[in-house]
């Protein structure tokens, strides 16, 4: 029987700098992406630089309209969907943080246009994956799309973010070291796929905070960039899997079970590092360090700093397995006791 192709969709053009949102009209007639654009983008980040994006593309021949969303939901989806039913349109543009980038790379694939994302935060690695997280009803499903034909990272954009959301993004690189492991443990004991390049450029991603920490920690344009470069290699190791595994495990499974039960406590990066922690002891591997790693740049690593209960945690870990199925990590089939994830949780500091 022949098998299939394993296809890489990758971005074709990568922009990162300071005030290159100036390069969207460029980067949009240089690669025959059309004229008729949509720009996706939450109300807070249009009534501070909607100006300036209004001034960048009424310079062009692109016409454009906006839509502003308020959920990274279907629901949020299937509505924009009809409103643009009928319209002219080439390509959609993604202008903020995860929740605009994911609503409009999830609308481009259902819409078959070409996708560009222009991230405003560097809080999680959805600017440039093939993959969105979307709420449906209680929980966060993980849904296939494509990777943008073009991202441009304006670090001058990025920087005026809040510190706490352009620190998130670290956790979630930092995340990579445990899903690599569970990625590697499903491979041994499910016959799963592996692909070792595209774990290898996903842990590059997390090694790269550890060693530039001190750098991040002063949220200076030269540790932003190493944050939203890491985000954005983290996003092509996806690519190249087919899937985010490179990117994603018991970690990130930990992240969505207390989003469940504390009804999104924290930025989802901060989750996850904490989730690191406790993974990395379920692995064997220094938690320590990775909690360190996580202080000095000024990232959660306790309950109380995401803001949780005590209990939250333990429920969390508990149920976390439960959250995809199909997915094996360190967690195993059956989960953790209540007995088993409060001593993880205590034994990490994560609680007191």
């Amino acid at each position: 029987m022949r098998k299939e192709p394993h296809v890489i969709d990758l971005p074709k053009r990568v922009i990162v700098g300071k005030d290159v949102v100036w390069h969207v009209p460029r980067v949009i007639e240089e690669l025959r992406l059309g004229r008729h654009a949509l720009i996706v983008t939450g109300p807070n980040v249009w009534g501070l630089i909607g100006r300036k994006v209004d001034e960048v593309m009424s310079s062009s021949t692109i016409s454009y309209d906006v839509s502003k969303v308020a959920k990274p939901t279907l629901d949020e989806v299937n509505g924009l969907q009809d409103l643009v039913a009928g319209l002219p349109l080439d390509l959609i543009i993604g202008l903020g943080g995860g929740k605009s980038i994911d609503v409009a790379k999830y609308l481009s694939a259902r819409l078959n246009a070409h996708f560009i994302s222009v991230p405003t935060t560097s809080s999680h690695d959805g600017i440039a994956s093939p993959f969105v997280s979307l709420r449906g009803g209680e929980t966060v499903t993980s849904i296939p799309a494509k990777p943008p034909i073009a991202v441009i990272a304006d670090l001058s954009l990025i920087a005026s973010a809040p510190g706490r959301v352009v620190k998130a993004g670290a956790g979630d690189l930092i995340g990579k070291f445990t899903a690599v492991l569970d990625w590697k443990l499903a491979h041994r004991l499910k016959n799963e796929y592996y692909g070792d390049y595209s774990a290898q450029l996903a842990l590059l991603s997390a090694k790269h905070v550890v060693n530039y920490a001190d750098l991040i920690s002063k949220l200076g344009s030269d540790g932003i960039s190493v944050i939203v470069e890491g985000l954005i290699s983290s996003s092509v190791a996806m690519c190249i899997a087919g899937s985010s595994r490179p990117a994603s495990g018991s970690e990130h499974l930990f992240s969505h079970a207390l989003d469940v039960i504390a009804k999104y406590p924290a930025l989802h990066g901060e989750q996850v590092g904490v989730g690191t922690i406790m993974m990395s002891y379920l692995h064997g591997i220094e938690w320590r360090k990775i909690r360190k790693v996580l202080k000095k740049i000024g990232i959660p690593t306790t309950a109380k700093e995401l803001g949780v209960n005590d209990v939250d945690v333990i429920n969390a870990l508990t149920m976390a397995h439960r959250i995809r199925t199909e997915r094996y990590t360190i967690l195993g089939e059956s989960g953790l006791t209540y007995e088993a994830a409060e001593k993880i949780a205590r034994q990490t500091g994560v609680i007191d």
